[in-house]
């Protein structure tokens, strides 16, 4: 006993001298242990974070996150396929959209507090970078990349299913969960007006603090613009606010 209350002991300080943050209370939120502890860490490093530690930009949680995107890409897709399986591709494909949204993904890892863990350098922290929808949507991403890596498709599906495949019909049904750059393209397709067009017309700040505004143009009759702190959420405004324009307009042909 007296064995063990020690070994308990050694992790903890282990926990407080080797790594930036706790690993254990976050080993228990995600409810996996690695046995590699440095991909977790290096799952939760932020770009900014390098200035602070003089590390190459390969040390971010970047390359984890590339990972961790096509992993959820496959995790999605493969439970929509067994578990719809009279629907088509089009139907699909646009709850897929929704499902690895970075609303959704940003939204879950919020609930999970997992911001607390993540690392970044102070100009990143007064901005609001724990809190930062796109941050969060990253860290979720690295860190199944960083469970995929350390335990294999396993572990990664259940982390998966666990925070997000048990709630999928709830996130479905929620409007504000939805792709509107899915929507314009479903609709303006159904129209015959082809692909809207995105273009990014103005990029502003450093880079941990990055602006932009997308324009995006339907059919030459319809254009919207939108701002955001990545491309992405961007080009999801910007579709919003075409598709607004034509609801308004009662949606001429």
């Amino acid at each position: 006993m007296i064995k063990n209350i020690f070994q308990r002991l050694g992790n903890t300080l282990n926990d407080r001298t080797k790594f930036p943050v706790k690993i254990t209370p976050l080993e228990k939120k995600i409810r996996y242990s690695f046995q590699n502890k440095n991909l977790l860490i290096k799952a939760l490093k932020h770009r900014s974070y390098l200035s602070f530690t003089h590390e190459k930009d390969f040390e971010s949680n970047e390359r984890l996150e590339f990972l961790g995107d096509a992993v959820l890409d496959l995790i999605v897709t493969e439970h929509l396929y067994n578990n719809y399986n009279t629907q088509d591709e089009g139907f699909l494909s646009k709850r897929k959209s929704i499902l690895v949204s970075r609303h959704v993904l940003g939204q879950i890892t919020d609930e999970l507090n997992l911001g607390e863990y993540l690392l970044i350098n102070k100009g990143e922290e007064k901005t609001g970078g724990r809190s930062r929808r796109s941050n969060l949507a990253n860290l979720f991403e690295a860190v199944l990349g960083a469970i995929y890596l350390d335990g294999g498709y396993q572990p990664a599906e259940k982390f998966v299913n666990r925070f997000l495949l048990k709630r999928r019909d709830e996130v479905l049904e929620k409007n504000i969960y939805s792709n509107y750059k899915s929507e314009l393209l479903e609709y303006s397709q159904s129209k015959g007006w082809g692909i809207p067009r995105y273009r990014t017309v103005e990029e502003t700040g450093p880079d941990h603090d990055k602006k932009f505004v997308v324009l995006v143009s339907v059919n030459k009759l319809w254009q919207g613009k939108g701002k955001g702190r990545n491309k992405k959420q961007a080009e999801q405004i910007a579709a919003k606010n075409v598709l607004s324009k034509i609801e308004m307009d009662d949606c001429p042909d």
